[in-house]
């Protein structure tokens, strides 16, 4: 595999569109009215918070924005037990910036921050982001993912002009949400893998600057599972390249397709859907036990001939989705996907040949690139984030159909569309499930 020069966070915040500043330390929650006043000089701002979230730091960013003369407008709190990424909210807070001109402050985490960035940009205005937790790397990513009828979706918009860490704030956020982010920064790594798939297969080439920004120093930074600076520093690059390339690509593989699966079954465990991370966490687990199923498979002996003839047309790839599917939202969604990234037969035998070429070495690129299972789950654990499925509600029956579902919903190619070409996704999984995931 090329190598690929790492970039450090001001070459990473250089290569983003949309964000312009970072600032990042502790006790740095002061500094907002600053940050405020050299970004948006002579404008009102708006504070956009829950109750949880404004009395962490909203209360002290108001104060601050009060004290340098810059005028505020009455916060926008929204105080509802079922707060989420939803569309709703977004309305919520649209209608609540279409009364005035002022500058939303986003206060918070994950939520709070995609329903501001969605909103401010259908008023047509830029905002700037306070962040409560480490709990995900939406921050600076471009889009905002909410879900708009009953589908979890990603909206195209600006990310934030400014994002302000304060680290003694993030540090006192409930304690699970650092797990939760830790895990989210952990699946770059099989997102990684993932990508070194594609690339070598010419589906889909590496992006040199988004890999030097979030592979760079990627494995020494997950090496501290308690490392608040790191993780947020991270969380933070994943986003800067995401803005670089406008796609979720550089930070986001099979694993999170196994997320958006469960968003999209609208799956909840004990009362509510669990966090972005929790669910991505477990299936970057998930993900490494299926390649390390793989990697002990004699795959350059496959016979393509064979492989390519049972590859199904697009046609019979539709009915399977129909089938596969309860959910006519489901079965939308992968009509869609199955229809934008079928391979022709023709096509599937060019890249089974240029597997067994270049099986060798894109087996040692992936070895090198991922954590070995048992380590990443120790790691996982030490982050305080789940590690067994039954942990956010999810049986081993239905993890096991995941693999299978989540190839169908997402245009991505990623080692499932590898196993499901080879044919071989049934017999990984039952070593998966015999030795990893029993």
């Amino acid at each position: 595999m090329t190598s690929y020069p790492p970039l450090s966070l001001e070459q990473a915040l250089a290569a983003a569109r949309d964000t312009r500043r970072l600032v990042m330390g502790n006790g740095v929650l002061s500094q907002t009215s600053a940050l405020f006043a050299e970004l948006f000089p002579g404008r009102d701002a708006i504070i956009i918070a829950d109750p949880r979230t404004f009395a962490a730091a909203g209360n002290e960013v108001l104060a601050a924005l009060q004290a340098a003369n810059i005028k505020t407008l009455p916060s926008c709190i929204i105080d509802d037990p079922e707060l989420y990424a939803e569309s709703r909210f977004v309305d919520v807070v649209e209608a609540a910036l279409r009364e005035h001109e002022a500058i939303p402050v986003a206060v918070g985490s994950g939520t709070l921050n995609d329903l501001t960035k969605l909103a401010a940009h259908r008023c047509g205005r830029q905002y700037l982001c306070v962040a409560t937790a480490a709990s995900m790397d939406g921050y600076t990513a471009f889009g905002a993912s909410i879900t708009h009828e009953g589908s979890k979706q990603t909206f195209d918009c600006p990310a934030p002009i400014a994002v302000l860490a304060d680290l003694d704030v993030i540090r006192t956020a409930p304690p699970e949400m650092m797990g939760w982010g830790y895990a989210d920064f952990s699946a770059k790594i099989t997102a990684g893998a993932d990508w070194i798939i594609a690339d070598t297969l010419a589906v889909e080439p590496i992006n040199a600057q988004a890999w030097g920004i979030v592979q760079g120093s990627l494995h020494q930074a997950l090496s501290d599972p308690h490392n608040t600076a790191a993780l947020v520093e991270g969380l933070m690059l994943g986003g800067f390249a995401m803005q670089a390339t406008k796609s979720s690509r550089p930070a986001s593989g099979a694993e999170h397709q196994f997320s958006h699966l469960w968003d999209m079954q609208h799956h909840t465990y004990q009362g509510a859907a669990p966090s972005h991370g929790a669910k991505v966490g477990i299936g970057t687990l998930a993900i490494t036990a299926l390649y390390e199923a793989l990697f002990e498979m004699p795959l350059q002996e496959i016979d393509v001939d064979s492989c390519v003839a049972k590859w199904p047309d697009l046609p019979t790839w539709l009915q399977l989705a129909e089938a596969e599917f309860d959910s006519e939202e489901l079965r939308s969604v992968a009509v869609r996907e199955l229809t934008a990234k079928h391979s022709s037969r023709e096509e599937l035998k060019a890249q089974l040949e240029r597997l067994i070429d270049l099986w060798p070495q894109l087996k040692a690129d992936l070895q090198q690139q991922l954590i070995p299972f048992s380590k990443l789950k120790a790691m996982l654990q030490a982050a305080g984030a789940p590690t067994q499925s039954e942990e956010i509600g999810i049986t081993r029956e239905r993890l096991r159909a995941t693999f299978r579902s989540a190839f169908f919903i997402r245009r991505r190619f990623t080692v499932l569309d590898l196993a499901m070409r080879l044919g071989v996704l049934d017999t990984a999984l039952d070593k998966v499930f015999t030795t990893h995931l029993s």
